[in-house]
């Protein structure tokens, strides 16, 4: 029920956690006052972004130019389809067009239904984007006085698990984050290379826009793949075109998720596969795309804070990633079974404490 008011809020504390170090430069090394010092580094946050995605919309307005030519070819591709199937699969095209077009028919009814559903969900993501930069400020701006806040509603004697908790958090999240900019960094670059080597004409809009929809867990990539496609029918509608984008997407992936993932944001965030698919399904079905990319960050705050409190450290270890060799289990026998007669004057001796071995195999 409160999504729309914690997800952006979440997002500007993963964003503030990311731009303390620029705070804290202005503030201490060039003496510069704190509001002036979030003031500056949320401006440049901001321009960066923006940048971005000035860069992203002069080059999708090339491509409009070419929509045209986008449209002529995918006529062909679907021409080429339908024979294929024709041939290999023995249904006829008229066949293929009644689906189509009763396809297409319910597609637009349906679409009417949800148009005034589509509107809102806009206005709510132009909302968010709005709000994100104004509570990363404000985050930045009152750092100190919620740090104060938490000292107050925890006893003295805890203050120092506290200041290693916020310690861990700021750092966890700090290389995360670090993390998925490198990476998004890397899979840009390859795969434009890769999209430039079968000839895509838009190979750095693609691989930019790729990287950064990598970032959003397994349907980034099917999203990036499909624009991927659409754009390299401004060329032409050879399927060989299109088998070397799938290709190379594919490439890319496994590069990613077996050389880049474990060194780059594994290093950083301590949580084993199992308990990051969960957290990932759970922060979709709560709050979509937005509860997916958050869900990984806030499973590494939740480590963080279990591993600390001596209660909740088994749960910690549950979202570990280490993997043990052997278990070992203690049982302490009671000492009224354990006590033994053992002679004449009446000396107990106590059992030692068991302790048995066994190999994760033979359990």
């Amino acid at each position: 029920m409160g999504k729309d008011v914690l997800i952006p809020v979440l997002l500007a504390f993963l964003f503030a956690v990311l731009l303390l170090p620029i705070v804290s430069f202005l503030n201490l090394k060039l003496r510069f006052p704190n509001a002036l010092a979030v003031t500056i580094t949320v401006l440049l946050f901001v321009m960066f972004i923006l940048g971005i995605l000035a860069f992203i919309s002069y080059q999708i307005s090339d491509i409009a130019s070419d929509f045209e030519k986008i449209g002529k070819n995918i006529n062909l591709f679907i021409t080429d389809i339908q024979r294929f199937i024709r041939t290999n699969f023995q249904v006829s095209l008229w066949e293929q067009r009644k689906y189509i077009e009763d396809v297409t028919e319910n597609s637009v009814k349906k679409g009417k239904e949800s148009i005034g559903t589509t509107l809102l969900s806009v206005t709510d993501t132009l909302m968010n984007i709005t709000l994100i930069p104004i509570y990363t400020f404000l985050i930045l701006l009152y750092r100190k006085h919620f740090v104060l806040f938490l000292t107050k509603l925890f006893r003295a004697e805890f203050h120092e698990k506290l200041q290693s908790i916020l310690s861990q958090i700021k750092s966890a999240v700090q290389n995360y984050i670090s993390g998925l900019i490198i990476e998004m960094i890397l899979v840009s670059i390859l795969t434009s290379i890769g999209l430039y080597f079968i000839g895509i004409q838009y190979y750095i809009l693609l691989g930019i826009i790729t990287g950064i929809l990598n970032l959003i867990p397994y349907i980034g990539i099917l999203i990036a793949g499909f624009l991927t496609f659409l754009a390299s029918l401004t060329g032409t509608p050879d399927i060989s075109i299109i088998v070397g984008v799938v290709g190379v997407n594919l490439v890319v992936q496994i590069i990613d998720n077996n050389i880049l993932v474990p060194l780059i944001i594994n290093t950083k965030v301590q949580i084993n596969a199992f308990v990051s698919i969960i957290g990932i399904i759970i922060g979709g079905a709560i709050a979509g795309i937005s509860g997916m990319f958050l869900a990984i960050p806030i499973l590494a705050v939740l480590k963080i804070v279990f591993d600390q409190i001596e209660t909740l450290e088994p749960w910690g270890y549950l979202m570990g990633d280490n993997l043990p060799k052997k278990i070992i289990w203690e049982n302490k026998k009671d000492a009224n079974y354990s006590s033994k007669k053992t002679n004449d004057t009446g000396e107990n001796k106590l059992a030692d404490d068991m302790v048995f071995e066994n190999d994760i195999e033979q359990i």
